[in-house]
């Protein structure tokens, strides 16, 4: 459906006609966009930017916010030795992680690792606990189906061949096995204790420590992926009973700590329990599920939801803090590395199936999806309040242009449409163009520069053409638009800006060249907007100054901001951007950028502040800090320690307890002794 934008008028015409690239004699002509300023404003939360398993390169590079330990491995993973059961993913073995000596256990585990990384990186970590009752009996290797006990099967391990699929010769299943063949009872008493060590070596979730820990991973499909342990579904009782102990257990370990459930795979996940996935997947009993039938007829998240509130009324502690399930998309070919044009199209416009109620999801599923919009409203009718997460999705491709349009456009809609969190399962390599994707939100030019926290009103009259997503922010209140060039072909569209106006930075990545993103010529905007050229598959950000204002005032944005301070004196050779990020009771996060004015460069660089209100750095990443009473001194990391002549910049971040209030900004900043100016 195309709409034209309501803020196009006359006025426009005369705006600056500006190639965003070359090529505009040949461009044909694009969907109006429109972006205003000051409509629609709400805050974008930094999580939506997640990934699972990301190397350490590039969550640098990225300044990756959340990363995830998940997957299936992670239902029956045990922290004591160090070893996890790989389910129907690998033969349902147990494997020890053979870079870990055991003598140091449980200290130094592939989890211990992953949260090291996290903190020298300056992501939060999601943890996954087993709420399936089971772990691996021991650091050794042992098989769920062994040949030499359950006889010829369909499948085995190439390289140990006892180890089979579970199934035999002619793909029935093996059933009757023991689990004990590879896994060990456990209780909510293992949550305790790991969480315990947790503490003991990086602090409580509000001292730095494990913030987010999720409830299992995709039990509603444990029938199925861990069926040597668990060959029955799991039903609405069981899934809140365990959900209310192993939740009681986190909240009890570390109150500060965030809970995510119920994890499920899909779409099916927020319909049917496992009972019913596993009991009509086999009998076609769908219109009429027996565990949904003896719940009322209520849909499995739905139920869910009122039987956490229903925990709090009744205990007084919310054990419930996102609402968190996967979404992959079922349309054919999409979720893979499929590039045949028709692929390539069907996955440009799959993406719709997270918001948009007039798209019919072309899969088995041949309904209205909208995801987002259908997960906040449960949580609004049922248990408002909670958070909403997608802790694993995926839109494939991600070696191909292709695929970055996608995720680009993946990651513009969960901002604009408010979602808490999400993590893209799994990370891309750092060359990989969906790496791009998230670097021309995260850094696209390589020295931190980001798309902005506070959501903005931005519309295209065809978005399956050209998706476009703005944002105001908060260090120096620029504003930031991403367009995605769906067409397959180059475009020149009209862009109306209301409420900005002043010589803008143009960044783009597209298939011209897959290794960089190119840094374009300045644009100017005028006071009606601007016309762009946008290259055929490509990703263009476009950050506005703050400027000069053409509009009424916005509204005050919901995401902090910095405390307003005078305009750089003519002397100052330094400016010092200070954000809280985050807040929560007795603890922030902040951001600080510092900008090098001055016309000599700076190799080595420590920025010194003094706080007034008992506030105490407790972590920082892409810098070291030291803290000496209200003294606080922050000293570059090899890898930005240089700042360029005029403009040159570096950005860090970190976690700070407090007694006072945390938006109490610091009166002066010193870089290398010199004072800075605050914006």
């Amino acid at each position: 459906m195309r709409i034209r934008a309501l803020l196009i008028s006359v006025g426009l015409l005369a705006a600056a006609t500006v190639q965003v690239s070359g090529g505009a004699a040949q461009a044909a002509a694009g969907p109006v966009l429109s972006v205003d300023a000051s409509a629609s404003r709400h805050a974008i939360s930094p999580y939506v930017y997640g990934m699972n398993f990301a190397d350490a390169a590039l969550a640098r590079d990225l300044r990756l916010p959340v990363h995830r330990w998940g997957g299936n491995a992670t239902t029956r993973y045990d922290f004591r030795n160090d070893t996890s059961n790989r389910a129907a993913d690998w033969y349902f073995e147990n494997i020890p992680n053979d870079n870990t000596d055991p003598s140091t256990l449980p200290d130094g585990s592939d989890s211990d690792e992953f949260v090291d990384q996290n903190v020298a990186t300056g992501a939060d970590t999601i943890l996954t606990l087993p709420l399936i009752g089971w772990a691996p009996k021991a650091r050794a290797k042992a098989c769920g189906f062994s040949v030499a006990k359950y006889g010829p099967q369909q499948s085995t391990d190439p390289w140990q061949p006892d180890c089979g699929n579970g199934k035999k010769p002619d793909g029935t299943n093996i059933t009757g096995n023991d689990p004990h063949d590879t896994s060990a009872e456990i209780t909510p008493a293992y949550v305790t204790d790991w969480i315990t060590h947790l503490k003991s070596r990086y602090g409580a979730a509000n001292s730095g420590g494990v913030r987010f820990y999720n409830l299992d991973n995709e039990p509603d499909l444990w029938f199925s992926t861990h069926r040597d342990v668990r060959p029955e579904g799991l039903g609405y009782d069981e899934l809140r009973d365990r959900t209310y102990a192993y939740g009681a257990a986190v909240k009890a370990a570390d109150p500060g700590a965030k809970t995510l459930g119920p994890v499920g795979w899909g779409l099916n996940s927020l319909i049917y329990s496992g009972l019913d996935q596993d009991v009509c997947g086999r009998t076609g009993c769908w219109s009429n599920p027996p565990d949904k039938a003896a719940h009322g007829g209520q849909d499995l998240g739905a139920w869910y939801l009122d039987q956490m509130k229903a925990y709090e009324s009744a205990h007084g502690t919310r054990i419930l803090d996102y609402f968190d399930n996967h979404i992959y998309p079922q349309q054919s070919g999409v979720l893979g590395d499929n590039v045949d044009a028709a692929t390539q199209a069907l996955r440009l416009r799959s993406t719709r199936q997270l918001w948009d109620p007039t798209y019919v999801d072309e899969s088995w599923i041949n309904t209205p999806v909208q995801f987002i919009p259908r997960m906040k409203n449960l949580v609004a009718q049922h248990y408002p309040g909670t958070k909403v997460a997608i802790t694993e999705y995926n839109w494939g491709a991600f070696g191909h242009i292709n695929g970055a349009l996608a995720q680009a456009d993946v990651l513009g809609i969960f901002g604009r449409e408010g979602l808490d969190l999400a993590t893209l399962w799994t990370a891309p390599t750092t060359a990989q163009p969906v790496a791009y994707a998230f670097r021309m939100f995260r850094n696209y030019d390589g020295a931190g520069g980001a798309f902005g926290e506070t959501s903005v009103k931005a519309t295209s009259a065809d978005q399956d053409k050209l998706a476009v997503y703005a944002a105001e922010r908060a260090a120096d209140q620029a504003l930031t638009l991403v367009v995605v060039n769906k067409s397959g072909g180059e475009l020149t569209s009209d862009v109306a800006l209301t409420g900005r106006a002043g010589t803008a930075q143009v960044y783009r990545y597209g298939d011209a060249d897959l290794t960089t993103i190119q840094h374009g010529a300045n644009l100017t905007v005028s006071a009606s907007g601007f016309t762009g050229t946008f290259p055929a598959n490509s990703i263009t950000t476009i950050v506005v100054p703050k400027g000069t204002t053409t509009s009424p005032s916005p509204s005050p944005s919901p995401s902090p901001s910095p405390s307003p301070s005078p305009s750089p004196s003519p002397s100052a050779s330094c400016t010092v951007a200070y954000t809280i990020v985050n807040q929560w009771q007795g603890g922030f996060q902040a951001g600080v950028k510092i900008v090098n004015t001055g016309a000599s460069a700076v190799n080595g660089w420590h920025l010194d502040w003094t706080y007034a209100n008992g506030q105490k750095v407790t972590q920082s990443w892409n810098g070291s800090y030291n803290q000496s009473g209200a003294n606080v001194s922050v000293v570059n990391v090899n890898w930005n320690a240089s700042l360029p002549a005029k403009g040159g910049s570096a950005e860090f971040g970190f976690l700070a307890s407090r007694t006072g209030t945390a938006n109490d900004v610091p009166a002066q900043f010193k870089l290398n002794g010199a004072t800075c100016v605050k914006v």
